[in-house]
């Protein structure tokens, strides 16, 4: 989408529709109080009221709620919603007079992001549909001082991030193998002459000894990969590790998930993609700041090959792990891709994965779990979670938790030995991959899919894309 930052009257903006944000209680500009429609606008919040001047484009009031709850989110929130409208109303170009409630970036930042985001669509596979509107937003002006220009491009490069993974999320598996990823992280090479990429195949990942990708991958015909991305921003900060599932289907192997709703597992690699168009955005933006990036991409499939329950495997640090239950793969994945993060040279390392129910059932969909080692990253995490509204509330690890994962004929097992702190569990694992170096892990199976807030809807929301650029911004040096 194009965006632009433009001093202008709002009965002077050259767009199909221009919106107004009103507080409850307030009245709409000067200029159109006496349009038709203007009696009947009002400020309760997501409410929508058509007002047409004699001169000049048409308006949509957007109700922005009370004055003395007015943040960041609930902008998002109405962008989204006046941007649907938008559509409806066949409008191709959008103009917004931001209100003087928000700080002038973070009004921006709302505005463009529940813009782009609220204007997302996969329709890939349509070849046309009567209900759904063909129609696009194509162009945004903000009627704002140029000193909002640089937090609009910024808002801009993230939100469009975010709906590239959307788009990896919602692909079929059957196109979003983990070859299609990995054609994906090319395409980010070749985009950025400050990334390099490394795509490892089967035979070079059972050389290196990555036992839990190798496992895990060996009950499918496609072929698995280790994506691994580089990013030379340079700065003082320590280099920043990210490390993405990308399962990119997950029918739980030998013990088979329920076939009721089996089709969304295609979006268990939606850690994978949250990675992916992170490093994209952040090369973009030219963050000042070392990166990389380990994506252990493979399908997990039931076959005559398939890893089998109470299979013992060796991770990459030589680890050895019972699997006792196949469908805990995310996790024999992410130890390979940990420690070899940390070889590389990672110094802070956040993986970020769909990786556990249990957090669906304590967090449902408004909060990612964060757990870890380090304090001052969890820190980080939630309070950049906090800006883009990507909501993190951290849980504790604990020896208790350690404990449930020991292995009785291993080091470990993949599942613990009771039914409970599944999501503290399955990051105890974990930690047993990172040693001493600061580590947080994002568990976003509730946020990753059907969040159903205005601007992300019922399906892929591409969580976590603004909140690792936000990280990365936060620990540029």
């Amino acid at each position: 989408m194009k965006v632009e930052v433009r001093e202008s009257h709002l009965l002077a903006a050259t767009a199909d529709l221009v919106v107004v944000g009103l507080h409850s209680g307030e009245s709409v500009p000067a200029a159109i109080a006496k349009a038709p429609g203007a009696d009947a606008a009002t400020g309760g919040f997501k409410r929508l009221s058509p007002i047409f001047p004699a001169d000049g484009p048409r308006v949509l009031v957007v109700g922005l709620g009370e004055r003395d709850e007015a943040n960041a989110e609930k902008l998002r929130v109405a962008a989204a919603v006046a941007v649907k409208e938008a559509t409806r109303l066949e409008a191709e170009s959008l103009a917004w007079l931001p209100p003087d409630s928000v700080d002038a970036d973070l009004a921006t930042e709302a505005i463009v992001t529940g813009t782009i985001l609220g204007s997302y669509r996969f329709d890939r596979f349509r070849h046309g549909d009567a209900d759904e509107p063909q129609t696009r937003v194509e162009a945004l002006t903000l009627l704002a001082p140029a000193s909002v220009a640089d937090a609009a491009e910024a808002a801009r490069i993230g939100a469009e991030a975010q709906n590239r993974a959307r788009d990896l999320q919602s692909t079929p598996a059957n196109f979003a193998t983990p070859a299609f990823l990995a054609a994906r992280a090319e395409e980010i090479d070749a985009e950025h002459t400050t990334v390099t990429v490394d795509i490892v195949g089967r035979e070079e990942i059972a050389a290196m000894g990555m036992g839990g990708l190798l496992a895990v991958s060996q009950g499918s015909v496609e072929e698995p990969r280790l994506i691994v991305l580089r990013y030379a921003g340079g700065g003082s900060g320590p280099t920043l590790g990210l490390v993405g599932k990308g399962v990119t289907f997950d029918t739980g192997g030998i013990s088979l998930k329920p076939g009721a709703g089996m089709q969304e597992m295609k979006f268990d690699m939606s850690g994978a993609a949250a990675v992916l168009e992170a490093v994209a955005a952040i090369a973009e933006l030219g963050l000042a700041i070392d990166l990389i990036a380990v994506v252990p991409s493979t399908e997990n499939m039931p076959s005559g090959s398939a890893v089998k329950p109470g299979d013992v495997i060796t991770q990459y640090n030589g680890v050895t792990v019972e699997v006792n239950n196949t469908d805990a793969e995310g996790r024999l994945i992410l130890a390979d891709a940990l420690a070899y993060a940390i070889e590389l040279g990672a110094e802070q390392v956040v993986d970020i994965a769909t990786l556990t129910g249990a957090v669906v059932i304590a967090l449902g969909s408004t909060y990612a779990a964060v757990l870890g080692n380090d304090d001052a990253l969890a820190e980080q995490l939630l309070e950049a979670g906090a800006v883009t509204g990507e909501l993190t509330w951290r849980l504790p690890l604990h020896p208790e938790f350690k404990e449930m994962m020991k292995g009785t004929v291993a080091d470990l097992s993949n599942l613990a030995s009771k039914r409970e702190a599944g999501t503290a569990t399955a990051a105890s694992f974990l930690e047993e991959f990172v040693g001493e170096t600061p580590w947080a892990h994002l568990d976003i199976a509730g946020t990753a899919w059907d969040v159903g807030r205005e601007y992300t809807g019922k399906d892929a929301s591409g969580y976590g894309v603004r909140l690792l650029v936000e990280l990365a911004r936060r620990s540029t040096g």
